[in-house]
């Protein structure tokens, strides 16, 4: 079931017409029925993964606490690692790795011999995996508490909400909701329906009318196309992966809201960062701290000298890379990633030394500010160029054309008129957010103005939807 179709909605005013009917254990009882049905839609058959990482995961992390041998703590947390990422590694990259070592033995002569068999990609396993496995580091860590009991944990893995694309959320936040009794309050309403009125928008009117337009770019061959509708189909792919993913977040969060729970943010307004590291604090803020807290940091961080903090950082984005897929696109856009990091860190030290040297720091200017923030977002679009091609050629020869072709097209003008109609008035909007330093302005004004804009935002979800409705493209990961 996708959030932007009717059957969720009519599932989902069942649960909650029933939810608050009920007492705290039954609640979580009906959300874990909930929770399985709801992922049982997509492929009944790999709930029994989301079981096998919820058992696993559970008896492990009850077995740490109990434990007063370090030896033993540390063979039963990585019997849960091996697990969960040899789950995860099957069903998401056996046939990748496969195919390219088959590849690699023919080309030097050496029969390959490896089984080739088309593995199906399980819905959301890599957020539930990496949810299940902070769970365990964490309760080794002595981080947070084991939960409970088995049905607190099985709910805390399986939040229907934000099951298949996150956030991905930690024990020590969102385990303590499960565990407790929810109280309702007034003002969970109003934020729950800005949050789902806001990620309609972004995902029915955005998000997918901005897919018509990639897809025509990306499945037209090169010599067809010019340089300036490569770019303009690079930025609609930009508006298309942003209203897309944080639209299903903000959706996330909204029902969630209802509910009586509090996800944590996982998108705040990440084209107005810049620099990479302001871009990773506001883009997908879920798997960014996963990866900050449970890779690059346990690697060594910046505690180990300037070649150490490079490898550092250069491994934990090739890793959340192909964290998003087995394809060598993914791993290009990691390595792009952290590429950039290193650059900005380079010359951020380079900028310290000068203001320590001069013992006085110039304050940005508004141009300044401009400036860096228009080349940040342009770096990010150089990315989604990466992360949105079949293959590392189409990507090649795509940035080519955009740097040596500017042939002005009639499709490169509708297309430029189509994204400033379907993504201008997020931008706006966002940019009036950003520089208000405001997260729900539209509470702070009359109600007659929040119902203007909730109307403006609902009429284009009805006026204006794609001529194909598209599944949610962080489904794949």
């Amino acid at each position: 079931m996708l959030f932007n179709s009717f059957a969720f909605w009519i599932f989902f005013i069942v649960v909650m017409l029933l939810y608050h009917r009920f007492r705290h254990r039954a609640q979580n009882v009906l959300l874990l029925v909930a929770s399985y049905f709801f992922y049982g839609c997509w492929d009944w058959r790999f709930l029994s993964l989301i079981v096998l990482s919820t058992l696993v995961d559970y008896i492990v992390a009850n077995r740490i606490v109990e434990s007063d041998s370090q030896k033993k703590r540390r063979m039963l947390l990585t019997i849960s690692m091996v697990t969960n990422l040899g789950i995860l590694g099957f069903f998401k990259y056996y046939g990748f790795f496969a195919g390219e070592l088959i590849t690699l033995f023919t080309a030097i002569g050496i029969p390959a011999l490896l089984p080739t068999f088309k593995v199906i990609l399980p819905v959301g396993i890599s957020f539930y995996t990496f949810q299940t496995m902070s769970y365990t580091i964490d309760v080794y860590r002595g981080q947070c508490k084991p939960a409970g009991n088995l049905l607190d944990f099985a709910v805390y893995v399986s939040f229907f909400p934000q099951l298949v694309a996150g956030p991905i959320e930690r024990a020590a936040h969102f385990l303590p909701q499960v565990t407790s009794d929810r109280i309702w309050k007034p003002e969970y309403f109003q934020q729950g329906l800005f949050l789902v009125v806001m990620g309609l928008f972004k995902k029915i009117v955005v998000a997918d009318n901005m897919a018509v337009l990639v897809n025509s770019i990306f499945e037209t061959p090169l010599a067809e196309l010019s340089g300036l509708e490569v770019l303009v189909g690079v930025y609609a792919f930009a508006f298309q992966i942003y209203g897309d993913f944080s639209g299903y977040s903000s959706i996330a969060r909204g029902i969630s809201k209802w509910l009586g729970f509090d996800l944590m943010m996982n998108f705040r307004m990440p084209y107005f960062a810049i620099n990479p590291s302001d871009f990773w604090r506001r883009w997908h803020i879920s798997l960014s701290q996963w990866l900050r807290d449970y890779l690059y940091v346990p690697l060594g961080g910046n505690r180990h000298g300037t070649f150490n903090t490079y490898r550092n950082l250069m491994l934990t984005m090739l890793l959340g890379g192909l964290w998003h897929g087995a394809n060598w696109t993914f791993v290009a856009w990691g390595a792009f990633h952290g590429l950039i990091l290193c650059t900005y860190r380079l010359f951020d030290q380079r900028r310290l030394k000068r203001i320590v040297t001069r013992e006085k720091a110039a304050p940005l200017s508004g141009i300044s500010h401009f400036v860096q923030m228009l080349l940040m977002f342009h770096l990010i679009c150089i990315s989604w160029l990466l992360f949105r091609a079949v293959t590392i050629s189409q990507a090649w020869g795509m940035l080519g054309l955009m740097v040596t072709d500017f042939t002005f097209t009639p499709l490169a003008l509708t297309m430029t008129g189509m994204l400033l109609f379907y993504a201008g008035p997020l931008i706006a909007f966002e940019a009036w957010l950003e520089f208000q330093r405001k997260s729900f302005s539209l509470f702070d004004i009359h109600w007659g103005w929040r119902a203007v804009v909730y109307s403006y935002a609902l009429m284009m979800c009805f006026c204006f939807p794609p001529p194909v409705a598209g599944t949610f493209i962080y489904f794949q990961f």
